[in-house]
């Protein structure tokens, strides 16, 4: 912090000169003047003085103020450099150290940083409607700006001038771009450029462009659009995803070979470069957290500052002048004033014109006192009861009202004026505040009191040990405590004041201050009636109108002292151009109450500076430094009264932070001048202790905490004895551990040292301290340095928050800031990057979070200041509400574990011996052998489907199917074996005479889930031809969906498509034409009307392994694959399915899933013909308008297996969760379900179905029914719990283990504990067996490993474009390393473990159980160790109730995080930091980048399963039209 001395004071500047000086001062405070101009001007007011004032640096003198001898030096060093000539000198600003900081920033070479993306609409919002003009309850107790009347009413004008032009500016930079991000204005916001000069435009024609660099099929990942229907897929192809294939023409691509022409990914870039600055220094040591993660604690440093100076004495004040004169209390005071000089005036009451209403006089105020104490003796009934009076209600006031509840607090006075102001209830009462205890309110204005009889008196108080006074402080932590002062120390307070202050009877005083409490209490109100003083109180309302009414009123009373604060000298200096007729020589004594604060130094400086020309003394001013509990601890005595000369003290910031003292000469940037506060009260001792542990006092170059022992200090907190012990009874003792006092003294909370001349030098709070790693810093020193960034252009009436949250076992600094309502998007993004660099350069220390609020919107303490505890506590629960927020988590972070390193794998055939050793068995489990459980000889006979259709049409002809129901709960269509047979012929007719295709061809089944697609499928085998069932396009949302469709058409080979007549004019439509080139589809067959025609012959397969079908479906990866199953694949899938959920024909089942892919495919279209059993068809599509079919429609076939997806399962819990008395009176009952499965490939989501579970048990679903299955693409159905055997079991497990590959059993609510549940029972002729994924060996029972299936149902290999070998041979033909090398394995890319449980399964066997943990595509590879998405995202969705969904992804090793916001716009940057903390607290990983999006954005597929990587693509592609993008630094 830059010196703040004043050189200029050794060469009198003529009154003119200085006023000149000042109002260009000003104009440059307020941007009305560059700085250019300033110096320039300034240059030419000066040329005649400046070479006199050469050669001397003031600031590490002892103060000029005073001439004479009396000039002692304080200890500094010797050298002292020159300045240059041209440098500033005289401050007159709040800021401490602007030319510091201005220095610090110099330093720095502006540092590229991506500027956050706002929404337009957020945008708006922020910066025109959250206009409010200043009202009249704003402004910081600490640093309140007080803008002129002409500036005020323009204020709103720039607004919108400022806002409007700019807005328009970022919407038409980006025309084609979804996303209205607002960034195109930016630096940062430029797309990247392509290597070959020619950059590529955002939106769809960049997309068009560099399709081009792609050879063959179209890349539908990045038509992206805004698809807001609940089941998206957007596939990829397997090979699609690397290097383009084109010329030598590069372009910025995704890992997965998405071209990126967007603003975000040089966003990204840029962001990356900035991260590559170096950080703090690594760390070295550690402490254990648990057995995986061992987080860094800092240790200190060898090389820093330890204080060397002796041990500090107790210091002793000079005596309390006892004369006979002395009052025996205040109350014998007021009786003798009040009989003996009852026309002296004592206090004069402004209004907020600044008018004298009322002027009350010692008479007048010793009758009144009388008649309230009458009144409360005698009119009302009980006695001993703590008054309250009124304050301002300010935001803490609930914590205020559980103190009067503490202190028995029963009645409020009041006057009529504020009474009136109160809200009152519908009965006339004043209302009842929240948390506060019931109140009788007494309005003591003269006509409501009782005049008592001549001969009453009031009982004499002596000044005793008695509770006088309660005075309410708030802790750091929000918690309000009541400070309880005796009469006795009121009466030493009041003595001490006027033997220090000099107060003699009859002065003066002008107080600006608030007279409840604190200085404005002991100076304004009880020691100046001690002394018969006159106080002329000037009402905050007054000051904010009118900044100079203090001095006004000094120099028209001609006042002997004032009592101000530095903010409102500060404030005083702006106002006072062209008022020449005010004089302040009749001052001697200037108090500033809040001396303590670092920025008061530059508010005296500026304002003696100023003021001198007009008779201000510099000995007048006097800082003083107070606390609640120690009452007055210091205050600096005139001159005349036998004070030393005043000193300051230029001490090194980072010595500081250490806790030590050290006198800086030659660093100038990172100092802290502070100022004396003067002397320590008579009649005390004081001494300066360590801050934690034992009481040791001090080293004499050591900061400590002050502490006082005094007859004038507070006694106790009401009601709180223990804290009362540690804080009003500390007993400091000497480095031997002796006591250095027989009295006790009081903690001040004011950390600080003793300088020289026994002055007191205050230096910061114990409040504001925060604790970084091993430094501390004080909150106000870096409000001082963020203000001295641009003092007044950008901060609302220098209106400043700074506190510490914790996150992850440290303090990290949080800094919140009201902008000007005219601020633009840039300035506070300019802004918020200068205070970070400001403050990392002169305290040294990172700010983990800035946020922006708009103004007026900080809760306000009492006279306006910022309530910071209020603040903090809106922060962490996400209710700040910021317009702009900047969160540095990589740079504040140094205690993150150290990255896992990759240790050399144990060799698979050691893996096995260390099993056998440890006596573990090897982790294989199997489902029941198909062998003996052949049901009849037709699975024997009848090998093929087709086959199986022929039989039962001709054996059970009129056998109900299926039934298709339709939203309103009726059956559209059902279909008898018969039925199905006959529509199967027509199909297969029409494929060979109409398409005329061959054996083998592929066809295209484009149907919505119906029974006209069963047909098809069954009509393609009746004629050998292969169905590839696809999803048809959906109507209103062609441009995303039907390039899939005609991509799955092109990848597979089909040589026609069968559809519907509907669909087909789908295809065939403009809007399709926009999308797809539709010249290019195949054959295009309307199965609707084709004529009733016999085959020949049906079609019969030469062996079992002829291809069958294929079935298409798009991974969470975002990868495109088809698998190929065989006849005999496909019979074995049926026959696992038939036995493991005993399905007869005389069985109804329900079948809620999409009849696309997988699992859900088969259940359609394949179970009912092979096992016979009746399937109601529920279209999900259809639960869309109708929630509840599926439950109806269970309830109503008293189905006693049912099967559905995830996402139609949470379709139910949300949409039908509150709905369960009105489903139970329309009949619904699910107590006939045995089984209710979820399809998925994914590990089974617990919290869903336990909640399905308990919501839907009222309607008579069993507690065990609902499970979960297992497939994935290279075997559909490996786990179906089915009707018999154990029930699933629930596992817990240590998270941080598995990031470490690794399987941890833990209990229940353990804490890290994951629960995992068992994903259904193995399906017969199903071999399972636990390998490692890189070394291939087989692994032992619970350790974590890629999930390995041998089974007669697994497909037969992918059908890609390419035929891709490698990729075949590895997923589909895997053999173990070691062990059982022989049996051909498919490997499903899935991690898990098997563990043997205590149940038995049906064959008597204990059963084993397979958890799938997750896929090992999705894992996020980071800091070494391997994280699942969904376990982020859980953590994630906890930390607000805005939060709908989440998704995670990495690009370039940031971690990216998605959030959906379920709430207001405005409200979405509150999720940023509460998003990044949980993340780090949870998984000690740093989020790179929040994105906050609408709800919807995160694409689902039909499962229900997020797909991240087209997520990715998107964000990437600038596609998500995104609320707000917060890039960490």
């Amino acid at each position: 912090m830059a010196e703040r001395g004043c050189p200029l004071e050794a060469v009198p500047l003529p009154a003119e000169v200085r006023e000149s000086l000042a109002e260009l001062e000003l104009e440059l405070s307020e941007g009305d003047i560059t700085q250019k101009g300033y110096e320039k001007k300034r240059g030419k007011l000066l040329a005649r003085y400046v070479p006199l004032a050469q050669g001397v640096d003031p600031s590490l003198q002892a103060e000029t103020r005073i001439p004479g001898p009396s000039q002692a030096t304080a200890p500094v060093p010797e050298q002292q450099k020159t300045r240059p000539s041209h440098a500033r000198d005289e401050r007159f600003r709040s800021d401490v150290h602007t030319e510091a900081v201005q220095a610090a920033l110099a330093k720095y070479k502006e540092r590229k940083m991506p500027m956050p993306s706002k929404r337009r609409s957020v945008l708006t919002h922020m910066a025109v409607e959250a206009y409010t003009p200043p009202d009249t309850s704003s402004a910081s107790e600490d640093e309140d700006s007080l803008q002129r009347p002409g500036r005020l009413a323009s204020a709103p004008l720039q607004s919108h001038a400022g806002v409007a032009p700019w807005l328009d500016q970022a919407v038409q930079g980006s025309p084609a771009s979804s996303a209205a991000s607002c960034t195109s204005s930016h630096p940062g916001g430029r797309p990247a450029a392509v290597p070959s000069a020619a950059a590529v435009p955002a939106g769809p024609a960049a997309l068009a462009r560099v399709a081009d660099l792609h050879s063959a099929p179209p890349d539908v990942t990045t038509g992206l659009a805004q698809n807001q229907h609940t089941y998206c897929e957007r596939p990829q192809l397997a090979s699609m995803r690397g290097a383009p294939r084109g010329g030598s023409r590069s372009v910025l691509e995704t890992a997965g070979g998405v071209p990126v022409s967007s603003r975000v990914s040089s966003k990204i870039q840029q962001l990356l470069n900035t991260l590559k600055k170096p950080k703090r220094p690594p760390l070295k040591e550690f402490f254990v957290d648990d057995l995986e993660e061992v987080l860094e604690v800092q240790q200190p440093d060898p090389g820093q500052p330890k204080p060397e100076g002796g041990q500090t004495a107790v210091l002793k004040g000079e005596l309390l002048a006892v004369g006979s004169t002395w009052p025996p209390s205040l109350l014998a005071t007021l009786q003798q004033w009040g009989t003996t000089q009852p026309k002296a005036p004592c206090l004069t009451a402004l209004d907020t014109t600044g008018k004298a209403v009322y002027t009350l006089t010692y008479g007048k105020l010793w009758s009144r006192s009388l008649k309230l104490a009458y009144t409360l003796l005698n009119k009302l009934t009980s006695k001993n009861e703590p008054l309250l009076k009124p304050g301002d209600r300010d935001a803490g006031s609930q914590q205020v009202g559980f103190l009067l509840g503490s202190c028995g607090v029963a009645l409020a006075l009041t006057t009529d004026a504020c009474q009136k102001g109160l809200p009152k209830a519908q009965t006339g009462e004043v209302a009842a505040f929240k948390g506060w205890p019931p109140l009788t309110w007494l309005v003591i204005d003269g006509k409501h009191l009782t005049k008592p009889p001549k001969d009453w008196h009031p009982s004499a108080q002596d000044a005793g040990a008695g509770t006088a006074y309660i005075e309410y402080k708030t802790s750091k932590e929000g918690s309000t405590v009541g400070v309880a002062v005796s009469h006795a120390s009121l009466l030493a307070q009041c003595q001490a004041l006027t033997q220090a202050c000099g107060y003699s009877e009859a002065e003066t005083l002008t107080n600006v201050l608030d007279f409840k409490r604190d200085a404005g209490l002991w100076h304004g109100v009880l020691t100046s009636v001690m002394n018969r003083m006159h106080v002329v109180s000037i009402p905050y309302a007054l000051m904010k109108a009118n900044p100079l009414s203090w001095i006004q009123k000094v120099c028209a009373y001609k006042a002997r002292a004032a009592l101000v604060k530095s903010r409102d000298m500060h404030w005083s200096l702006l106002a006072q151009r062209g008022q020449r007729d005010i004089s302040l020589s009749s001052l001697r004594l200037l108090v500033v109450a809040d001396g303590a604060n670092p920025w008061s130094i530059s508010s005296c400086d500026a304002f003696l500076n100023v003021f001198q020309a007009r008779g201000l003394r510099p000995e007048v001013i006097c800082p003083c430094a107070s606390s609640p509990e120690a009452l007055t601890v210091a205050i600096r005595r005139p001159p005349d009264l036998g004070g030393p000369p005043p000193r300051r003290a230029v001490l090194s910031m980072s010595c500081l932070s250490h806790g030590v003292i050290r006198l800086d000469a030659e660093e100038k940037l990172s100092v802290l001048t502070v100022q004396d506060v003067g002397q320590v009260m008579p009649g005390a001792n004081v001494c300066v202790v360590k801050v934690e542990g034992t009481p040791y006092l001090c080293k004499a170059d050591e900061v400590g905490e002050i502490c006082v022992s005094s007859s004038a200090t507070a006694t106790a907190y009401y009601g709180l004895l223990g804290i009362t012990k540690n804080i009003f009874e500390t007993v400091p003792v000497t480095a031997g551990g002796t006591p250095v006092s027989d009295r006790p003294f009081t903690r001040t909370g004011l950390l600080g040292f003793i300088g020289p001349d026994n002055l007191v030098f205050v230096v910061g709070k114990l409040d504001g301290l925060m604790v970084v790693g091993v430094r501390r810093h004080n909150a106000d020193d870096i409000v001082a340095t963020a203000l001295a960034v641009e003092p007044m252009k950008f901060v609302y009436r220098g209106r400043i928050a700074v506190f510490s949250v914790t996150v992850l076992h440290d303090d990290r600094i949080v800094l919140v800031a009201e902008q000007r309502p005219d601020a633009s998007e840039e300035d506070s993004f300019q802004w918020m990057s200068r205070v970070l660099q400001a403050i990392d350069s002169i305290h040294q220390v990172g700010v983990y979070c800035l946020a922006l609020v708009p103004a007026n919107t900080l809760p306000k303490a009492p006279l306006g200041g910022i309530h910071v505890s209020e603040t903090k506590q809106r922060f962490l629960e996400g209710m700040l509400h910021p317009c702009n927020v900047l969160m540095c988590p990589h740079t504040c972070v140094t205690n993150l574990p150290k990255p896992r390193q990759k240790q050399p794998e144990v060799g698979p055939a050691s893996m096995v011996v260390g099993n056998l050793v440890a006596g573990k068995r090897i982790a294989q489990a199997s489902g029941r052998e198909l062998s003996h459980l052949e049901d009849s000889d037709q699975a024997r006979k009848l090998l093929f489907l087709p086959d199986v259709l022929r039989w039962r049409a001709s054996t059970t002809p009129e056998h109900l199917l299926f039934l298709l129901l339709s939203a309103k709960g009726t059956v559209t269509s059902t279909t008898t074996c018969i039925q199905l047979h006959k529509k199967a012929e027509r199909v297969a007719a029409a494929l060979m005479e109409k398409a005329r295709l061959t054996t083998g061809a592929h066809v295209a089944l484009v149907y919505p889930p119906g029974v006209d697609l069963i047909a098809a499928f069954y009509g393609c085998l009746y004629c050998g031809c292969v169905p590839v069932t696809v999803r048809p396009p959906h109507p209103q949302n062609l441009a995303t969906t039907l390039p899939t469709v005609k991509m799955i058409v092109e990848v597979s080979k089909s040589a026609c498509v069968l559809t519907t007549q509907a669909i087909t004019r789908l295809l065939r439509s403009k809007e399709a034409l926009a999308a797809v080139d539709v010249r290019t589809w195949p054959t295009i067959l309307d199965t609707d009307d084709i004529p009733k025609k016999k085959v020949a012959s049906i079609f019969r397969p030469p062996s079992p392994d002829v291809l069958a079908y294929l079935d298409f479906s798009v991974s969470t990866t975002g990868i495109l694959a088809g698998v190929k199953m065989s006849h005999a694949a496909t019979s074995a899938l049926c026959r696992s399915i038939k036995l493991q959920c005993e399905l007869y024909p005389s069985r109804q089942i329900a079948i809620c899933l999409d009849p696309y892919c997988g699992l859900g495919f088969a259940l359609w279209c394949l179970c009912s013909v092979y096992s016979g059993h009746q399937s109601v068809l529920v279209p999900p599509p259809e639960l869309e308008t109708n929630v509840s079919l599926w439950l109806w429609a269970v309830s109503q076939y008293k189905a006693r297996v049912t099967f559905c997806s995830y996402s139609v399962m949470e379709m139910c819990a949300r949409g039908l969760g509150a709905q369960t008395a009105v489903l139970r009176m329309k009949g619904v009952n699910l107590s006939c379900v045995r089984t209710c499965m979820v399809v998925a490939e994914e590990r089974p989501r617990i919290a869903l179905t336990q909640s399905f579970s308990k919501l839907f048990r009222d309607l008579g679903l069993p507690a065990r029914a609902v499970s979960t299955t297992f497939g994935c693409r290279v075997n559909v159905a490996i786990c179906l719990q089915g009707t018999a055997g154990p029930d699933p079991t629930t596992v817990y497990v240590d998270m941080r283990a598995l990031r470490h590959d690794r399987v941890r059993l833990v209990e229940r609510g353990s804490p890290h504990s994951l629960p995992l549940t068992e994903s259904g029972k193995i399906l017969p002729g199903v071999k399972v067996i636990i390998a490692h994924s890189e070394t291939r060996g087989p692994l032992g029972d619970s350790h974590l490993g890629e999930v390995w299936v041998s089974s007669p149902h697994s497909a037969t290999g992918y059908y890609t474009v390419y035929g891709e070998e490698g990729l075949h041979a590895d997923h589909f033909s895997a053999r173990l390393s070691f062990g059982d090398t022989q049996t051909v394995w498919a490997r499903t890319g899935f991690l898990g473990f098997l563990r043997r449980t205590e149940l038995t399964d049906a064959s008597g066997e204990r059963h084993d159980a397979l958890y799938v943990v997750g896929s090992l595509d999705e894992t996020l590879e980071l800091r070494g160790m391997r994280y699942h998405p969904v376990d982020i995202e859980t953590s994630v969705v906890r930390a607000h109730r805005s939060i709908a969904e989440c998704a995670v992804f990495t690009w370039t090793n940031l971690l990216v995080v998605v959030v959906e916001l379920d709430g207001l716009e405005q409200d979405a940057l509150d999720l940023v930091a509460l998003v990044t903390n949980v993340v780090l607290e949870e998984h000690h990983l740093v989020v790179g980048v929040v994105v906050i999006v609408d709800p919807g954005v995160i694409p689902i597929n039909s499962r229900g399963e997020k797909q991240r990587m087209h997520l990715r693509d998107g964000f990437l592609a600038d596609q998500l039209d995104p609320i707000y993008v917060a890039y960490n630094m």
